[in-house]
């Protein structure tokens, strides 16, 4: 770290310079480098504006405004991760007072300072070093006990027991009565559960928009490669089922790329959308468009879209009119009547 030299002596030095004292027998007097009085005297010219710069003044508004954004920006990452511990460690909407110590204790773990820390969640400093510094209660040991107990019963039954037979087990085994809502807290915070575990519950899609739909049924364009949609069918024939995705262009209702497989794969829908690229080479810029099936949505579809230069489209999800195939409707597009027939003798 530099020496640093105080305001009183530098100014003493840069007035002798004023006066006409030479910098390298200032520099040979006060035992000082010739560079360090260069920039004092360049300093002092800026300062009385014969020469232009950054002032001192303005230097130290900026190295203030430095500092405050080093504060802000140590403050709203504590925020961030003060918030996800509340998320993580509350049982219920409301945080309880004795739920911020441990927070903040953990936050001054991860180097974000105890007394900042104390002072962003509202706790006073000295409430909290009383809290880390008292033994336990015997409320707490009695719950650290249970916590133990709780996972050896669990493990023992292979992860399978849940708070009831838990619960049966404790008053058996250990003759311990746990309350029901103290002992499935407890399970909580450990993440032990019992079979059958709770099902996941599966957000309903349907008739959801995306946000990658961006043709949102407009499927007039003024020219061709503008606009391409592609769809899977399905087809029975005298040696089995046979799949085919044809990729159709909007404004001239051409089939210009088509892929045939026994099996509805992602491989069968980059093939057809290879023809299509080899056949038509649109410019960069153009939109296909597809439903939500696993194989439009898949990484090596997606990714040979972007790598030609085109943007993916997708419908919303669970719409008839997005995968219509009754050609009076206005909103039918995917499989219009041409179409019906292009596909019909392929598979034959």
């Amino acid at each position: 770290m530099p020496f640093a030299y105080s305001p009183e002596f530098r100014s003493m030095v840069v007035a002798q310079m004023r006066d006409g004292r030479s910098v390298a027998g200032l520099a040979r007097e006060l035992e000082m480098h010739e560079s360090t009085l260069h920039r004092w005297k360049r300093q002092d010219r800026v300062d009385r504006g014969l020469i232009s710069g950054v002032g001192t003044a303005e230097s130290a508004r900026l190295r203030e405004a430095r500092r405050r954004i080093r504060e802000l920006e140590a403050e709203l990452a504590a925020a961030k991760r003060a918030s996800e511990l509340f998320e993580e460690g509350r049982e219920g909407p409301v945080v309880r007072p004795k739920e911020i110590y441990p927070i903040v204790e953990a936050l001054g773990a991860e180097g974000h300072g105890l007394k900042a820390s104390c002072r962003l969640l509202g706790v006073s400093g000295s409430g909290f070093f009383h809290w880390r510094g008292r033994p336990l209660s015997a409320r707490a040991v009695r719950r650290a006990w249970l916590a133990d107990v709780v996972t050896e019963i669990w493990e023992r039954s292979r992860r399978t027991y849940g708070w009831r037979r838990i619960q049966a087990e404790l008053a058996e085994v250990h003759g311990h009565a746990a309350n029901k809502k103290l002992l499935r807290a407890v399970m909580r915070e450990h993440h032990i559960s019992g079979l059958p575990r709770p099902k996941a519950r599966r957000r309903d899609l349907t008739r959801a928009p995306t946000t990658a739909d961006l043709v949102n049924r407009e499927f007039s364009r003024d020219g061709p490669n503008l606009l391409w949609m592609t769809d899977i069918t399905e087809h029975p024939t005298r040696e089995g089922k046979i799949y085919c995705c044809a990729v159709l262009d909007a404004w001239s209702r051409k089939v210009v790329g088509w892929s045939l497989d026994r099996r509805p794969t992602a491989a069968m829908v980059n093939s057809a959308l290879a023809m299509a690229l080899h056949s038509r080479g649109p410019r960069p810029g153009a939109v296909v468009h597809s439903d939500h099936g696993t194989q439009f949505t898949s990484w090596t579809f997606s990714q040979q879209v972007r790598s030609a230069g085109l943007v993916q489209s997708l419908g919303t999800v669970g719409d008839w009119p997005d995968n219509a195939e009754d050609p009076t409707r206005p909103a039918d597009w995917f499989m219009p009547h041409d179409l019906t027939l292009f596909l019909n003798a392929l598979a034959w």
